[in-house]
């Protein structure tokens, strides 16, 4: 018995806590969801995660990424996110890629999987690295827009088909239904979204900022954690 994981093991037993050990989970995307599924990850106990992110982390980071820290600032996220989870478990094996998720370069980003957990925000990437998840047999489960929201208590774990009032759930949705695909596990909040001032300007592709509160995308990874472990040692 591992006395890191020793209060998970009270709940979910010994054959859970090994199937997650010998689990490898891949989190695409370490911004304000990712990096703190990816901690939850770690923490949770599974032993091998592979990391990827192409961004290094920036002031405006702050208020809502667990891998933004003053220390930090300028340092690649995935490496940020390598440092902390192997000072969470020593034991655990990581695999960082510093790139872009695109449909052209897919092959480089994909390995032994068990899980994926897709938090990226670009619909294009988004839907190539679930259909190409799919297409693979790897079980994927996607975070949706936590932008512009502001009640954490409204996220929940529902298939893309049951999802309503969440502009991004609706474009990802129609795109996957007319890919074929009309089930497809997801985290999501169908709160109505605030319109936030404009303080920056906005990055080459993207129309505006959305603005983000810590608690948001922090609940939304976690939620994608309690997704990941739940599936992974349900048979267990």
């Amino acid at each position: 018995m591992d006395e890191r994981t020793i209060r998970e093991e009270m709940l979910l037993g010994a054959a859970a806590m090994e199937k997650l050990r010998r689990s490898h989970v891949a989190v695409f995307g370490l911004g304000g969801v990712g990096s703190w599924c990816c901690e939850a990850l770690a923490r949770a106990g599974v032993g091998r995660l592979t990391l990827v992110d192409q961004d290094t982390v920036s002031l405006s980071n702050c208020n809502r990424q667990l891998c933004a820290l003053t220390s930090t600032l300028g340092q690649e996220k995935t490496a940020v996110m390598a440092a902390r989870v192997r000072d969470i478990n020593p034991a655990i094996e990581l695999r960082m890629i510093v790139g872009h998720y695109e449909a052209a370069w897919r092959e480089r980003f994909f390995a032994d999987y068990d899980f994926v957990v897709d938090a990226i925000d670009l619909v294009a990437c988004k839907l190539d690295l679930i259909l190409s998840c799919r297409e693979r047999g790897i079980p994927v489960v996607s975070a949706l827009g936590t932008g512009n929201k502001r009640d954490a208590s409204l996220l929940r774990i529902d298939d893309i088909a049951k999802t309503y009032g969440c502009s991004f759930a609706r474009v990802i949705r129609k795109e996957l239904r007319a890919r074929g695909v009309e089930h497809h596990p997801v985290v999501y909040s169908p709160e109505e979204p605030m319109t936030p001032a404009q303080a920056e300007a906005p990055p080459p592709g993207r129309r505006s900022v959305p603005g983000s509160l810590v608690w948001v995308p922090a609940a939304a990874g976690l939620l994608l954690c309690q997704y990941v472990v739940t599936e992974l040692t349900k048979e267990s």
